[in-house]
């Protein structure tokens, strides 16, 4: 988002983290609804209006969201809502973005809550890397004429019983976005897991997996250069041959074998 809607998302998302510090709440059913209410809103242009109005205070686009969904979702996802009305937001399609956003940290914060927000970041990775292997389910995946239950379904069968409830739950919305590739999806969720637990990303390639003592040593290393606690993200591929590669961010630190070979190979063809 830019501009005004930017700092906009900054201060409804401190009204979500107090909502979820009270005790009776349940954020993924906070998330579930933010979700539910964000669909409302992206079928309804003359909502999306009325709700982002400049001519209407925040307590006036309060009350229509009051009227609009009291009694049909929970109070902590209405109080979300009424906060994100409230707030300016450069165009009227970021409302429904920034209640999507919100409903994703819902579901991190509730997999937080249970102790199992690195599992789900984990096994987002996982996902997002076993689908860009295979062409076949990418295109399942991404396929805009399969109906979203279709799509959810398939989702359900490749991780029910086999990742954490807030996994399903992020990856089946994804692969349900009109607006948003899904592995651009799971790639903003794990940015998302990421800075809510306060460490960057480290994505480490190498031939074979690494023993438990090079990961400590791979991730201490990383810590102690970058100045911030690194979560890695270990990815086996044979054609790097020895060495590892190293991306956090935009930043690649490459000393596999396989690319000294090819430096080798393009200073003789000079």
């Amino acid at each position: 988002m830019q501009g005004v809607s930017r700092g906009a998302l900054t201060s409804v998302r401190e009204s979500l983290e107090e909502t979820l510090r009270a005790e009776d709440v349940d954020a993924a059913g906070v998330g579930e609804d933010l979700l539910a209410v964000s669909g409302v809103l992206g079928g309804s242009a003359v909502l999306r209006r009325a709700l982002t109005d400049p001519s209407r205070t925040g307590r006036d686009r309060g009350k229509l969201v009051d009227r609009l969904f009291a009694g049909r979702v929970s109070d902590g996802a209405q109080r979300v809502t009424r906060a994100v009305v409230a707030e300016r937001w450069a165009r009227n399609g970021h409302l429904t973005v920034a209640l999507e956003t919100l409903a994703v940290q819902s579901f991190l914060a509730h997999a937080e809550t249970h102790g199992r927000l690195t599992q789900v970041e984990d096994e987002l990775f996982r996902f997002k890397r076993i689908a860009q292997g295979s062409p076949e389910l990418q295109s399942a995946l991404s396929d805009a004429r399969a109906p979203d239950d279709a799509k959810g379904d398939l989702v359900k069968a490749l991780l029910q019983d086999r990742a954490a409830p807030e996994t399903v739950r992020l990856v089946s919305h994804a692969v349900a976005s009109a607006t948003t590739r899904f592995d651009e999806s799971l790639e903003s969720y794990l940015m998302e897991a990421a800075e809510r637990q306060s460490h960057l990303t480290a994505v480490v390639t190498s031939a074979s997996a690494l023993t438990e003592d090079q990961y400590d040593r791979v991730a201490a290393a990383l810590s102690q250069q970058y100045g911030r606690d690194i979560h890695v993200n270990a990815v086996i591929d044979p054609d790097v041959l020895g060495g590892v590669r190293v991306e956090i961010g935009d930043e690649v630190i490459e000393g596999t074998i396989s690319n000294r070979l090819a430096q080798a190979r393009r200073s003789m063809t000079r």
